[in-house]
């Protein structure tokens, strides 16, 4: 064999032995790849595993319902899928912590339960600041009240009228229970049902009280209020009487606050008869005088006493159907007939607002009204023009308080949109202090 061959085949051993080791390294690589991506893929199958564990165990979803009027807690779980023993073990473990004969109609019930749809707590809402929560705990359960988290904030609230004061308020984002505390405010002054008008607006400065994720838990105090009724503006600004109590005056001191409401419904239905020396009875078809007003509302309507008083009378009377008699201070009588339920005594004292009946057409009456009268000294009066007292302003000593609070307040009030603030006041004029006027 000559040189060239000899070189040839030490070449061909070199190639191949340098094939062999690619292969080996190629294999090597191969194998510690494989070898990675099982790791990597127990790894996956394992956290999979602790996920799905920590789904079952942690991730609880919420059923929730609203307690109906009369329902009782346990038929409540009953209806969200809790069988008779476990209610009864539930039942048996709040009842130490909380009265179950107060679970009022309205407020809310949650059922939280894991993916498998094992219990994991109910929660029930007892009022905007405290929470009742059950959760088992071993083979039993535990119940304790917690403090709902919140926060409150000083907000504005700015609405125009289309409809009603309800769709306003509605319409700008709240809750209709700001309507209600708004006709409370302006209720000596307007009457809701028969004073607003299309293009009124109304702006408030009011007190919200948040949970944590932003949800509206309640409303707190309004501190100022405004309502513009087609050019006459009214506002109010919260103080104190000389007694301490919350109340509200105009921002130059006068008391909101009358001693007679505007009305005895407190969103007042129309008038559909006025006071008349001379009306045509509908039943009994002759000329007599109607000493009173009508408003006819729906039955079951709320009626109110427009002032502090006390129930001199309160039952069926005649062709008055059911009728309350209330005595008020300086001579005066308010009554309120035709009622189809009567929720005072006779001799029992009530506050201005109180709700005493409700609408009906008991007695002489062709449909569901209210037949409400005001009589002073043995006279009766046109309630309709009869011009209603105050209380007393904010008093001397407290005008410089009254000041400071009515200056924080009335700037807070939001701007109305600019089609509505066309000659309209940008400021509240500079206010007399009680020795001045």
């Amino acid at each position: 064999m000559g040189r060239g061959e000899g070189n040839l085949k030490l070449f061909r051993i070199a190639f191949w032995l340098c094939l062999i080791a690619i292969g080996a390294v190629v294999i090597g690589y191969s194998i510690s790849r494989r070898a990675a991506a099982d790791q990597v893929f127990a790894f996956e199958v394992h956290r999979a595993r602790a996920e799905a564990q920590r789904i079952q165990s942690d991730v609880v979803f919420f059923s929730s319902s609203i307690v109906p009027t009369r329902a009782s807690f346990a038929g409540l779980l009953h209806n969200l899928g809790i069988n008779s023993e476990t209610v009864a073990r539930v039942t048996a473990t709040v009842t130490p912590v909380f009265d179950l004969r107060h679970v009022r109609a309205g407020n809310q019930v949650s059922v939280g339960r894991s993916v498998l749809g094992e219990l994991r707590e109910i929660r029930y809402r007892i009022d905007p600041d405290r929470m009742l929560r059950i959760a088992p705990r071993g083979n039993d359960f535990h119940a304790e009240i917690e403090p709902i988290p919140s926060t409150t904030e000083t907000t504005g609230v700015v609405g125009q009228i289309h409809g009603s004061l309800f769709e306003g308020v509605v319409a700008s984002g709240e809750k209709p229970e700001l309507a209600m505390r708004l006709a409370d405010i302006f209720g000596w002054d307007l009457d809701f049902y028969t004073d607003p008008r299309p293009g009124d607006t109304f702006r408030l400065v009011v007190e919200k009280k948040k949970l944590l994720n932003g949800e509206l838990a309640s409303y707190g105090r309004i501190l100022a209020a405004e309502y513009d009724n087609h050019g006459h503006v009214y506002r109010a600004v919260l103080f104190h009487d000389p007694s301490g109590i919350a109340a509200y005056y105009t921002p130059d001191g006068k008391s909101m606050k009358k001693a007679f409401l505007h009305s005895p419904l407190k969103f007042a239905a129309p008038i559909t008869s006025h006071f008349s020396a001379a009306r045509f009875h509908p039943i009994l078809k002759e000329y007599r005088p109607h000493l009173g007003i009508d408003y006819g509302a729906p039955a079951g309507t709320p009626v109110q006493t427009i002032g502090d008083g006390r129930v001199i009378f309160a039952g069926p009377k005649g062709g008055a159907g059911n009728l309350i008699e209330i005595q008020h201070s300086n001579g005066y009588d308010t009554y309120y007939m035709h009622l189809s339920r009567i929720l005072v005594h006779t001799g029992q004292r009530v506050e201005q607002g109180e709700r005493i009946g409700l609408v009906g057409m008991t007695g002489l009456a062709t449909g569901p009204h209210l037949d409400f009268r005001i009589e002073r000294h043995g006279e009766f009066l046109n309630f309709e023009r009869l011009p209603l007292p105050p209380s007393e302003p904010v008093a001397k000593n407290d005008w410089n308080e009254f000041a400071a609070a009515r200056d924080r307040a009335l700037p807070l009030f939001p701007p109305l949109p600019a089609t509505l603030a066309q000659n309209r006041p940008s400021t509240v004029p500079a206010e007399k202090s009680p020795a001045s006027q």
